[in-house]
């Protein structure tokens, strides 16, 4: 007598046929069950019978997956894969043409099922696959079909992508650099192209000898923005596949080709919407270009170099007016350098090299600094001199802030930090700027110097004012600005006083220091308000969440939705297309009950986390979460794709929970509704009448001499 836990309720269907409504017991073997299943329908084979799922993603059913199978499961009775594989196999060797087309079209739905795929390829059908595509006699959407089928296949891991061709390689590059060709051949190759890049290096080396760089590049410079995606996939692929020189090379070629200044005007300033992948593999090019520099972040100045001394001593001879230095003594000499790099900022005067043996931000701080200097000649000397002329200890040390300055732009820019699979923060302004972190150095040293005028700062404010300056900065990127003099202005007009004032709105959301009746008060509205965030949550998890599925080969078309059903009971989910409208709860065919989950896990603690251990960036980390169901055996894992999402979700199931909610989005969202709401609830407005109309605009006053000096308060 099977136990209840082992018996699962589903429905059996069949064309032609009223479905069947049966207890699944579990212990039993499948060949038993699909015997059963037949015998009922009067089917003399059952060894040509598989049952799979009827809706969302149609896989097949084995003994390795029978356990996923859920109480209310709709399954079909359907051809076995091994007779389905053989049938296909012999339809794509058809005569005719129309049977081809739709053999092949078949197969590239039915390969993306690991069991059917494992069928077909025993069979050695994707060899047949190789053999179609290098000969090329096929019509256009008979091969498209072809490449799309032995994608899917080879996207399984069965088969090693090391095992193909050099001919079937040269024909996927010949697909993407013909000028001519239809558009979906040219955009599963550029796909397959890429799988074959990310899976080995000898296949990278091949892939990059093949591909014709100015075609690749001229793909991104169509109107169909699949096409351009792919293209652009592939090209990160070739960049991060590639050594620190090969890339270094690549970007040279790239740059000679004017790509960013193409993407900022073609892609990022003219198109309404950047898709999701698109804007991946922008944060992607930008944190690889920026990464160039790291070598000099952390390579600190070579006292021997000759190259790294006569640099050093530009940055003197540029601000200083140089009286002729061979007629000096040796010790004249080093004192009058060491006075004039002591007039610069250094620290260490009598041998300035040290300042620069700290790393980050070693050599390039001395690279920036130069570039300042010969870039912008006037502001380098008229900063220099000025602060150097100064007698009242409030000059501006121009070489320390500018080493502390070249660390914070490198933090704030990330330079040196790999980029994340799911990171999608790019800076407009990178593409639109050919040397982007001199550039942004050149206006950030100015606005030290004026920030430093504001604060009155003197050697002891160091740090505060750059701590000022690092949050001037922050903000400014932080609005997207998509030019440099748009950077500037803005920039330049959040200066000290805003800055204070940004401060103090900010500190008087954080106000905990209330008087006690009000603490009463906002002890009181707490439950109130609470309630409404849960309903907030639940709301948003009935509405539900698009996520993105992380693979190391292909990024791509690995898309997922999940939402919560209006009673609260069950969560939905299934695979979606890129482009898919919300989907009703209906086409979502996998389901948990509410009921069924038993913990909810984040960070480190996740099962795919855990697989993949330190593989995953903080940034991944942060936005892990997953769902373990059915004594903790099972888990569904998800990769938020945005903090705010990650919060909605946790908060969400922990209110399904019956657990208190815990993310800082929740303790922000109440600080904000308790600051308003008492503030309401304080408001004297008895015996006050509210009138029905605003009140009419008082008449201006006689003068206008008055003002409000900030700065001077916050003394």
């Amino acid at each position: 007598m099977p136990q209840q836990k082992d018996i699962v309720k589903i429905a059996i269907q069949m064309p032609g046929a009223y479905p069947q409504l049966i207890q699944l017991d579990q212990k039993k073997p499948l060949t038993a069950v699909i015997k059963e299943v037949c015998d009922k329908w009067s089917l003399s084979d059952p060894e040509n019978h598989a049952l799979q799922y009827a809706d969302g993603v149609q896989t097949y059913i084995t003994e390795s997956n029978r356990l996923d199978i859920k109480n209310g499961s709709i399954l079909r009775l359907t051809k076995a894969p091994g007779r389905s594989a053989e049938d296909l196999y012999k339809g794509i060797q058809s005569s005719d043409a129309g049977v081809r087309c739709d053999s092949l079209k078949e197969l590239a739905s039915f390969s993306t099922d690991i069991t059917f795929a494992q069928e077909f390829i025993s069979r050695d059908g994707h060899s047949l696959l190789v053999k179609i595509v290098e000969d090329a006699s096929e019509a256009p959407l008979i091969m498209t079909h072809t490449l799309t089928a032995f994608m899917e296949l080879m996207d399984h891991g069965i088969v090693s992508w090391d095992n193909l061709s050099s001919v079937f390689i040269t024909k996927i590059a010949s697909f993407v650099n013909m000028k001519v060709l239809d558009a979906s051949i040219q955009q599963v190759s550029l796909a397959i192209l890429e799988s074959m890049v990310l899976s080995s290096n000898s296949l990278f080396n091949q892939v990059k000898l093949e591909i014709t760089l100015e075609r690749l590049i001229s793909h991104l410079q169509v109107t169909n923005q699949q096409l351009q995606t792919k293209a652009m996939a592939l090209l990160m692929a070739l960049l991060q596949a590639g050594g620190e020189a090969e890339r270094q090379e690549l970007f040279e070629y790239l740059d000679k080709k004017h790509l960013r200044q193409y993407i900022y005007k073609n892609i990022i300033h003219s198109s309404s919407s950047v898709g999701d992948e698109m804007t991946h593999y922008l944060y992607v090019l930008q944190t690889l270009r920026l990464n160039l520099l790291e070598h000099r972040m952390r390579t600190p100045l070579d006292s021997y170099s000759q190259d790294q001394r006569e640099m050093l001593h530009g940055l003197r001879q540029a601000a200083f007016e140089m009286e002729s230095e061979s007629n000096l003594s040796s010790e004249r000499r080093r004192s009058l350098c060491a006075k004039e790099f002591k007039k610069l900022g250094f620290s260490n005067n009598s041998n300035p090299g040290q300042d620069l043996s700290r790393c980050p931000p070693g050599l390039l701080a001395l690279d920036t600094m130069a570039y300042f200097s010969s870039r912008y000649p006037d502001a380098y000397s008229r900063f220099v001199l000025e602060n150097s002329s100064r007698e009242d200890k409030h000059e501006c040390p121009f070489a320390r802030s500018s080493i502390q300055l070249t660390l914070i732009l490198c933090e704030i820019l990330r330079i040196g930090e790999p980029p994340s699979e799911t990171g999608s923060d790019y800076h407009p302004i990178f593409f639109a700027q050919d040397r982007l972190l001199e550039e942004l150095f050149c206006i950030c040293i100015q606005l030290v110097n004026k920030t430093w005028k504001e604060m009155r700062a003197t050697q002891e404010d160091f740090d505060k004012v750059m701590q000022v300056v690092r949050e001037q900065i922050t903000r400014t990127l932080s609005s997207k600005p998509t030019s440099l003099e748009l950077f500037k202005n803005k920039v330049n007009a959040l200066n000290y006083s805003e800055i204070l004032k940004l401060r103090q709105t900010e500190r008087l959301h954080q106000e905990e220091t209330l008087a006690p009746p009000v603490l009463e008060l906002k002890e009181r509205l707490k439950p109130e308000l609470l309630e409404l965030i849960r309903q907030q949550r639940l709301n948003r998890l009935c509405h539900g969440t698009l996520f993105r599925k992380i693979s190391s080969r292909r990024r791509q078309d690995k898309l997922w939705y999940c939402r919560l059903s209006p009673n609260h009971k069950v969560l939905h989910y299934g695979d979606v297309e890129e482009d898919a409208e919300t989907p009703s709860i209906e086409a979502l065919q996998e389901k948990i009950p509410v009921a069924d989950i038993k913990n909810v896990l984040t960070g480190r603690d996740c099962p795919h986390m855990k697989e993949n251990k330190g593989k995953q960036t903080k940034e991944v980390l942060d936005l892990a979460f997953s769902i373990m169901y059915d004594v903790e055996e099972y888990s569904l894992n998800f990769i938020a794709s945005s903090r705010t999402d990650f919060c909605l979700w946790t908060d969400g199931l922990s209110v399904l929970l019956g657990k208190e909610m815990s993310s800082e989005s929740m303790r922000s969202e109440l600080d904000i509704l308790l600051s308003m709401e008492i503030k309401l609830r304080l408001l004297d407005l008895e015996n006050v009448p509210i009138p029905d109309m605003a009140p009419p605009i008082p008449k201006p006053p006689s003068n206008f001499n008055f003002c409000y000096d900030f700065s001077q308060a916050e003394q």
